[in-house]
């Protein structure tokens, strides 16, 4: 028997340099649900123009007494007004201001769409967590709803102002920030999640351009990284050719000979993927043992191919080990069974002959937004 009440929430905790710091009112306000109204709202707003808007009639006199200029004579009722006489007469004209009856005080018919809704409160329960089969959803962890990170930008960086993200991950804050039209800065320590947000972004903003920071430019940057970390390079690498690490983020290296998986179609419904295994070698010496391995791995899994990554020139034993497995057929045409790729030949742009990316397991790929600029994204390693 649970003994302890559930763990369900979390905590923004909120900090501000000095007394300026920028918050924005209008952003703390969340829209009526006319479905599902607080009843003093309800009672408020209870009546309806023939479309359904709902609206109440709303008190025009102005509570100063002492005001000559708003004391005038509207529709047969002496008052002193709240606006002036012009400001008055349009508003009639528009079917703003009516009066049920001669004789009656006018009022103001004031629309509940029009007002700025239900003000925040510390809880906010109107943002869920994200589901499995949510649109947004990458196949991140730590993934966070991007309507929050989009809340908590609104709220307290103006437009223009920067967007610090120091601990990216898959990059929501910075997405949410580019959506908004702010300047960002996102930092992460791993490859796999600078090349997920680097994917992210390409792929919900059209021609977006930024910078990044700490990956590997060149060969020798490669070279350098496979030397410091083996891990962080192969997730580096799996990132060149558009596949994902096996299992998601990990803090330890790949199991049974698969380093990466990317899925591509097979045949023309969404539905028609296979996978393709991918290995990564960061060493110097490589060996046609290992691309026999690659091709046992893609038997054994029963993948459509399998991709060699490596850091060292393949030898020509590899390359006809690779050219004996043959092919495999889509509706796309035959592509090899097993290709090796360098890690060489990758950052200069070489186009991987495998079909087209489709949706599988693994990170999804970001549904696409509008708008893009020029911003910057930095590493820290």
């Amino acid at each position: 028997m649970r003994k302890k009440l559930p763990n369900n929430h979390d905590v923004i905790h909120f900090y501000q340099k000095k007394d300026g710091a920028f918050w924005d009112d209008e952003s703390i306000f969340t829209a009526y649900d006319k479905e599902n109204l607080p009843d003093k709202t309800a009672i408020k707003y209870s009546h309806r123009d023939p479309d359904g808007r709902m609206y109440q009639l709303d008190n025009l006199i102005n509570p100063n007494q002492n005001r000559p200029n708003l004391t005038y004579e509207f529709l047969g009722v002496s008052r002193v007004w709240r606006w002036t006489r012009e400001r008055m007469t349009e508003a009639h004209r528009r079917g703003l201001v009516i009066q049920n009856r001669p004789g009656v005080v006018p009022r103001l018919k004031r629309y509940l769409d029009e007002q700025r809704g239900i003000p925040l409160s510390d809880v906010w329960p109107d943002i869920p967590p994200l589901n499995s089969q949510a649109q947004e959803r990458l196949g991140y962890p730590t993934q966070k709803p991007q309507a929050l990170l989009e809340r908590i930008i609104q709220t307290s960086c103006p437009a223009g102002g920067v967007v610090l993200d120091p601990f990216c991950g898959c990059g929501t804050a910075v997405h949410a920030a580019e959506k908004l039209e702010r300047r960002w800065i996102g930092i992460d320590i791993t490859h796999l999640a600078i090349s997920l947000i680097e994917r992210r972004l390409k792929d919900a903003f059209q021609g977006i351009t930024f910078d990044v920071q700490g990956t590997p430019k060149d060969f020798e940057g490669a070279r350098d990284l496979a030397a410091r970390d083996k891990n962080q390079f192969q997730w580096w690498a799996v990132s060149l050719v558009d596949a994902v690490p096996q299992g998601g983020v990990r803090k330890k290296g790949m199991d049974r000979g698969i380093d990466g998986i990317r899925w591509v179609r097979t045949g023309p419904k969404q539905t028609d993927v296979e996978q393709v295994v991918v290995s990564v070698k960061g060493g110097e010496n490589v060996t046609s043992a290992m691309v026999r391995d690659l091709k046992g791995t893609v038997e054994r899994e029963q993948a459509a191919a399998g991709l060699f990554v490596t850091l060292a020139e393949p030898t020509r034993e590899m390359l006809r080990e690779a050219a004996a497995a043959g092919f495999f057929e889509t509706s796309f045409g035959r592509h090899p069974k097993i290709q090796i790729v360098t890690i060489r030949e990758l950052p200069a742009g070489m186009k991987v002959g495998l079909p087209a990316l489709g949706r599988g397991e693994g990170f999804r790929r970001a549904p696409r937004e509008r708008g893009a600029g020029a911003t910057q994204i930095g590493m820290d390693l």
